[in-house]
């Protein structure tokens, strides 16, 4: 499963040494720190963007609902960005402290710096504390009320159970959809001041249908080694059924975003672009997919990433315009 690696590391060699070649950025740091940026993940992109998009559709939709100024609107988005990077680095981090039994034992990650043995478990414990307390610091200054409690959940107990899931039940990507997507409430309430409970709730839904879509893709590319270790998924639990059940997951996902647009009472832009580009982009997925091949099953997952920016053109548009139809 994705183990909140979210990117395949390929191993460079350098002539005859049988160290991997450091990827950017890592190879402009100095030796000595590169394991530490390993471990928040910072040549690997593609995790931070499936963090970020949750906080940018929530703060995008509040904003269209509350008619917040662009100038202001854009400043809490540099707030959002910053807060999906400290999650994604604390999770990553405390992901690897975890795993790195199961890591060791798998040939794509056992270069991992715990697993390799380039950093102790407690120098990645108080790494991973020095995150929190940064993350804590940051949510702190800039949110209050639930607010600030929906990002502490997320930012806490959300991401430290997540890794002790694969051991003990085959839906570790159904809490990774709920630890993932948090930000969207976070973002919703910071904005408007209040929880709307039914269309939160439908909006999890659809996020939460995203990532298990994406996620059990992504695990596809480690059934093999996931069985050898012990490490259960439900790339393993659907089997055969694999990908009706995605493309069950995959439609719901597009009728509860298009639910939620009701719900927030969304213009023609969301309905076109938001809804009908996400439906036409997950179509095409299932078309282009081999979920025997690890290599398509990665090219796939991070195609949605990409999705994202679909579902958010489509609720800025819709922002812009009401916008300038309110002055």
């Amino acid at each position: 499963m994705g183990r909140l690696d979210t990117e395949n590391t390929p191993l460079l060699p350098q002539g005859d040494s049988q160290e991997p070649r450091p990827r950017f950025p890592l190879s402009l740091f100095p030796v000595t720190i590169r394991p530490y940026l390993e471990l928040a993940r910072i040549e690997k992109p593609t995790g931070f963007i499936l963090m970020f998009w949750p906080f940018a559709w929530g703060l995008t939709m509040a904003a269209y609902r509350t008619q917040m100024p662009l100038r202001d609107y854009w400043w809490t988005m540099l707030h959002c960005l910053f807060g999906a990077i400290i999650l994604r680095t604390s999770a990553c981090t405390i992901n690897d402290i975890f795993d790195r039994k199961l890591d060791a034992g798998v040939a794509r990650t056992k270069r991992r710096p715990l697993p390799s043995g380039r950093i102790s478990v407690f120098a990645a414990s108080v790494y991973v504390m020095i995150q929190y307390i940064v993350g804590l610091v940051f949510f702190a200054t800039t949110l209050e009320g639930l607010a600030l409690w929906v990002a502490i959940f997320q930012l806490l107990p959300l991401f430290a159970i997540y890794p002790l899931m694969k051991r003990f039940t085959h839906w570790p990507q159904a809490w990774l959809g709920f630890a993932m997507n948090f930000g969207f409430i976070t973002a919703w309430v910071a904005t408007t001041g209040h929880a709307d409970n039914e269309l939160l709730g439908v909006a999890m839904a659809a996020c939460w249908c995203w990532t298990m879509l994406y996620d059990t893709i992504y695990a596809c590319q480690d059934i093999k080694d996931d069985i050898k270790m012990g490490a259960k998924s439900t790339a393993i639990l659907f089997g055969s059924w694999i990908r009706p059940l995605l493309i069950l997951i995959a439609l719901s996902f597009v009728v509860l975003l298009s639910i939620v647009g009701v719900l927030n009472k969304q213009g023609w832009p969301f309905f076109s672009i938001s809804v009908g580009g996400t439906a036409t982009h997950v179509v095409w997925q299932f078309f282009t997919v081999d979920l025997n091949v690890p290599e398509s099953c990665w090219r796939n997952f991070k195609r949605n990433g990409h999705l994202g920016w679909l579902l958010w053109a489509g609720l800025m548009i819709d922002y812009v315009l009401s916008s300038g139809s309110s002055h």
